[in-house]
C-alpha cells in the first residue's frame, strides 16, 4: 500500500484516480490542482508516490516534477497525460518522472504503473 498525492486540475479526474487507487488498496493522502499546489502538498505530506497531470494552470506538471525532484531526488512520480502529448511525456521523463499513464485511465494500467514502484 502506498501513500499517494493526486495532482490534476480537473476535480473529476482527481476523483476518478482517487477511487481507482483506493480500490487498489492505496491511500490518497492529498490532492492538488496545479503545480504550485503540488509542491506545497508534497512538502507537507511527503507521499510515497505522486500522480502528476501535465497540463495545468499556474505551473504545469513538468515544472512541478523538476522542482520536486530538485528538492527530493528520490520522489516517485507518475505522469498522467492526454493522448497526443507524447513530446511532453518525454520532457516529463527527462525531468525525473518514472512512468506515465495516458487518459482516460484504466485501473489495470494504474495497477501496472504502481506495481513497478512498489515491488
Amino acid at each position: 500500500m502506498a501513500k499517494v498525492l493526486v495532482v490534476d486540475d480537473a476535480a473529476f479526474m482527481r476523483m476518478q484516480l482517487r477511487d481507482m487507487l483506493t480500490k487498489l488498496g492505496h491511500e490518497v493522502v492529498g490532492e492538488a490542482e496545479n503545480g504550485v499546489d503540488a509542491i506545497e502538498k508534497y512538502e507537507q505530506l511527503i507521499p510515497e508516490l505522486v500522480t502528476m497531470d501535465i497540463t495545468m494552470p499556474e505551473m504545469d506538471g513538468i515544472q512541478a516534477v523538476t522542482e520536486i525532484k530538485r528538492k527530493y531526488p528520490n520522489a516517485q512520480i507518475i505522469m498522467c497525460s492526454a493522448m497526443g502529448q507524447q513530446g511532453m511525456v518525454i520532457d516529463a521523463i527527462k525531468a525525473g518522472a518514472k512512468d506515465f499513464i495516458v487518459k482516460p485511465f484504466s485501473i489495470d494500467r494504474i495497477k501496472e504503473a504502481l506495481d513497478k514502484f512498489l515491488n
